[in-house]
């Protein structure tokens, strides 16, 4: 039997950003992990999150949302910060949100629910942020960004920031249910402010 300390933040958002980033690096550190994922919609926490995780010591991606997200045709994520993480060592992915894509297409035109949007609100029972580590690990590896052969740390946030890290086990989206959450480092106590 193991006993970890996971860290419980009282209220879910950016405010926990450096205490995520701090207890994820503990932990990538404790074990040895070099690939570290993280989430970030306007370059907040990956600006954070380059001064924890050097890019040159660290296998780190930073996933963004897709291009179209809020409104067709605009990237949230800053050009000018993409090629300045990028010229450090960082890896920016864009791309098709994994646990929603052309299934949500669907439910809005046909006000219907498919299997992977059940997915990502089942996980959300866990916290968003919970449910965003999930998809931006299976991002990664499909991406070929991180290894499926070895566990990484994924942070992720409620909203805005970073409130969650986990130890994970990835897998590609097409063996999605081989991903493997190992531990939860930290996590918000509620869902939303």
């Amino acid at each position: 039997m193991l006993r970890k300390e996971i860290i419980y933040f009282e209220k879910p958002g950016k405010d926990n950003t450096d205490e995520t980033l701090k207890a994820a690096k503990k932990r990538a550190d404790e074990l040895r992990i070099r690939d570290i994922v993280v989430a970030s919609t306007t370059g907040y926490t990956a600006s954070r999150a380059v001064k924890v995780f050097n890019p040159r010591e660290y296998n780190l991606v930073i996933v963004t949302h897709m291009t179209g997200f809020r409104n067709p045709g605009e990237q949230e994520f800053p050009a000018e910060l993409r090629e300045k993480l990028a010229s450090m060592g960082a890896k920016i992915l864009t791309c098709t949100h994994a646990l929603s894509g052309v299934e949500r297409a669907l439910r809005k035109m046909l006000n219907t629910w498919g299997p992977v949007e059940f997915i990502a609100q089942a996980l959300r029972l866990l916290g968003e942020g919970i449910k965003v580590v999930v998809e931006i690990v299976v991002m990664a590896a499909d991406a070929g960004l991180i290894p499926i052969s070895k566990d990484v740390i994924a942070i992720a946030g409620t909203g805005r920031g970073a409130d969650t890290a986990c130890v994970v086990k990835p897998a590609h989206s097409t063996n999605f249910f081989d991903l493997f959450i190992k531990e939860i480092i930290c996590k918000p106590l509620k869902h939303f402010e």
